[in-house]
C-alpha cells in the first residue's frame, strides 16, 4: 500500500507534524498564565509552524508535568478545547491532533469531536507499561474505541505509540517491536508511532524498518527528528512528529524557531524528491504476513 494512501488523513507523504506544547494549564504545578495568554501563546506557536510549511499540528499539555494518569479535570479539558478551536480557526482544513497527558485519551477524543480535529495520539493503546507517571496497567484500546463509537466519533483516527517513550518495557521484554505492532493493529489502531527512549531522543531507522515490515498501517516517527535524520526516517515512515528540533535551542519547552522549522521543511522536501521507489512502496516483498488471532 503506497504512502499516498496510508497518510491521507494527515496530508502529503512525509508530512511534518508540529507539536504545540500548551503552557501549564490551571491547577497544575507549573501553571502561571491566565487562559487568554495560554491561548495566545499556543496560537503564536501554531502560526510559526504553518508559515514555515508544516502540514499538521498536535496540541499537547506537556507542560502539565508531573502527570497524573487517567481522565482529566474540567479545567484541563475546557482549556485544551479552547486552544484547539482557536488553532482550527487559522485553517479549518488543517489536520489537527490532540494528546492529553497522561492517559486522557477519552478526553482527547471528545475534544477532537467538538473542535473538528482529525486524530489523537494515544501512548498506551495496547499492552501494559511502567512509565515515569507510574504503572499503566490497562491498555486503552477496548474502552477507548467503545467510547469513540458511542459518541459518533469513529472518523477520528487513533495514532498509537508502541513501546512508548519515558517508560520501562520490562513487562513486555519478550515482545519485539513487530509483536507490539501486531497487537496494536489487531486492536484496531489507525496508525503506529515509533519513538526514541525519551523526548528529543532519536528514533532508530532499524526500529522503523521492523515496524514497517510488520504492518501496513500509517507509520509516524514520534521523537528525535532532525534535518540530518529525515532521509533515513522517510525511507520507512509516512509522517514525522517534530517538537524539540523545531524549538529554540532544540529544547521542547521553548518557542518554535522559524529558522529551525524552515530547515526541517527544506530537508523533508529534499528527501521526498529523492525517495526511492522501494521505500515508497510500503512493505517489502520479503516481509512476513500479518498475524491474526
Amino acid at each position: 500500500m503506497p504512502p499516498t494512501t496510508r497518510s491521507t488523513f494527515i496530508g502529503r507523504p512525509g508530512a511534518l507534524v508540529g507539536m504545540v506544547h500548551v503552557h501549564a494549564l490551571p491547577g497544575t504545578p507549573g501553571s502561571s498564565l491566565p487562559p487568554d495568554q495560554l491561548v495566545r501563546r499556543a496560537l503564536a506557536d501554531a502560526r510559526i509552524y504553518l508559515r514555515c510549511g508544516f502540514d499538521a499540528l498536535i496540541i499537547e499539555n506537556m507542560h502539565d508535568r508531573p502527570y497524573v494518569h487517567g481522565p482529566k479535570p474540567p479545567e484541563v479539558v475546557a482549556l485544551m478545547t479552547r486552544v484547539a478551536l482557536a488553532i482550527r480557526e487559522l485553517d479549518p482544513r488543517l489536520p489537527l491532533g490532540i494528546q492529553i497527558l497522561s492517559g486522557g485519551n477519552a478526553d482527547a477524543i471528545a475534544i477532537a469531536l467538538a473542535t473538528g480535529a482529525s486524530f489523537i495520539r494515544c501512548e498506551n493503546f495496547a499492552f501494559a507499561h511502567v512509565a515515569d507517571e507510574g504503572l499503566l496497567a490497562t491498555a486503552e484500546a477496548g474502552p477507548l474505541l467503545r467510547y469513540r463509537r458511542s459518541i459518533g466519533a469513529e472518523h477520528i483516527k487513533v495514532c498509537c505509540d508502541i513501546k512508548k517513550k519515558h517508560a520501562s518495557h520490562a513487562l513486555t521484554a519478550d515482545l519485539s517491536l513487530a509483536d507490539v505492532a501486531h497487537g496494536a493493529e489487531f486492536f484496531s489502531a489507525d496508525a503506529l508511532i515509533v519513538t526514541g527512549a525519551a523526548t528529543g531522543r532519536p528514533t532508530s531507522p532499524a526500529d522503523l524498518a521492523e515496524v514497517r515490515a510488520a504492518s501496513d498501517l500509517p507509520l509516524f516517527v514520534g521523537s528525535g527528528v532532525t534535518p540530518a535524520q529525515i532521509p533515513s526516517l522517510l525511507a520507512h515512515a509516512d509522517a514525522l512528529i517534530v517538537g524539540s528540533a523545531a524549538k529554540t535551542g532544540g529544547h521542547w519547552s521553548n518557542d518554535p524557531d522559524p529558522a529551525r522549522c524552515r530547515a526541517l521543511v527544506k530537508a523533508r522536501d529534499k528527501a521526498s524528491t529523492t525517495r526511492s521507489p522501494q521505500a515508497s512502496s510500503g512493505r517489502s516483498a520479503s516481509a512476513k504476513p500479518r498475524r491474526s488471532r
